[in-house]
């Protein structure tokens, strides 16, 4: 019989014993699985991650089939991370998946105890939402990798990584820059965030302000929040 973790083998090959032993132990969340979130756990989960906690309020709808991994006709109408849980466990079935469907915000935020994470994962798209997660997150020990803004974007040459401070040519960035000047309240220590500088004129109309998006650019993004972790984990010294 095969063991279960035969399918990160190649992945040990590159990494190492021991950072895949420090993989399988970290402790990781991920709030918002929609077209960044989702790339962004499997991408976990594959490369061995086995402690996850994923959380989104939302069902998928129609539209969300053009970019969100679990999104396909079949799964319309269901809970975006009970359907998620499902394909991450048919990947890893030992992986100790938490989906919790509930939405992050002032009145849930103690819920979720992010101090006893090591990695916390923002892909919300909510404004106010996701200022109060980024300062959360920054008062406790967590490593915090934030997702900007994945619409508009076309050309995945143009995705960056920077520190939150530092990101230029964002809008969400910028408009969060601003929302912590106005409150006067900034986030306890620096972050790394992805982002594109890229500047797409847009050819239809924003419907419900919703802008338009595309798979290989939010799966892009998600991947690379992926590689900040183990990125982050790979550099630990021993």
């Amino acid at each position: 019989m095969q063991n279960n973790n035969d399918f990160l083998s190649r992945t040990e090959l590159l990494l190492g014993e021991d950072v895949m032993d420090r993989i399988a132990t970290a402790r990781v969340i991920v709030f918002g699985v929609g077209g960044v979130g989702s790339w962004c756990a499997e991408s976990l989960v594959r490369t061995g991650i086995r402690h996850l906690t994923i959380v989104d309020f939302d069902t998928i709808c129609p539209s969300n089939i053009n970019r969100q991994l679990m999104a396909t006709h079949t799964t319309v109408g269901q809970q975006k991370v009970e359907v998620l849980k499902q394909r991450l466990l048919s990947i890893n079935p030992t992986a100790d998946i938490n989906a919790i469907s509930e939405a992050f915000n002032c009145e849930t935020a103690e819920k979720f105890h992010l101090e006893s994470y090591d990695y916390v994962i923002d892909a919300i798209d909510s404004l106010s939402d996701k200022v109060l997660l980024i300062d959360l997150t920054c008062r406790t020990s967590a490593h915090l990798f934030s997702s900007m803004g994945a619409a508009l974007k076309i050309d995945p040459s143009h995705i960056r990584v920077s520190e939150f401070w530092k990101v230029q040519g964002d809008p969400l960035a910028r408009a969060l820059r601003n929302k912590f000047k106005k409150l006067n309240q900034f986030p306890k220590r620096k972050f790394m965030c992805v982002y594109s500088d890229e500047v797409v004129k847009r050819r239809e109309p924003a419907t419900n302000k919703v802008n338009g998006t595309i798979a290989h650019i939010t799966a892009i993004f998600g991947f690379t929040l992926a590689s900040l972790v183990i990125q982050n984990i790979y550099n630990q010294n021993p």
